[in-house]
């Protein structure tokens, strides 16, 4: 898989949340931990959908927490 234009913050956010693991995440917004992984890599990008559903775990806007790369 190539590398998304999309970068994100969601390993900084998790650390900033308790250390919530990404298996507890994957969990919240029914997702496996394997593809939180992969978004926080830049391997996979969410839906919009998924991506709304995790800025609204963490309470940041779309754009805390997924960035365009140009």
């Amino acid at each position: 898989m190539a590398d998304t234009p999309i970068a994100n913050q969601i390993r900084t956010l998790r650390f900033m949340a308790g250390e919530m693991t990404q298996a507890d995440l994957g969990a919240r917004i029914g997702m496996t931990r394997q593809t939180i992984a992969a978004i926080e890599a830049g391997k996979y990008s969410p839906s919009l959908e998924a991506a709304f559903r995790l800025a609204r775990v963490f309470g940041k806007p779309l754009d805390e927490v997924f960035q365009w790369k140009d």
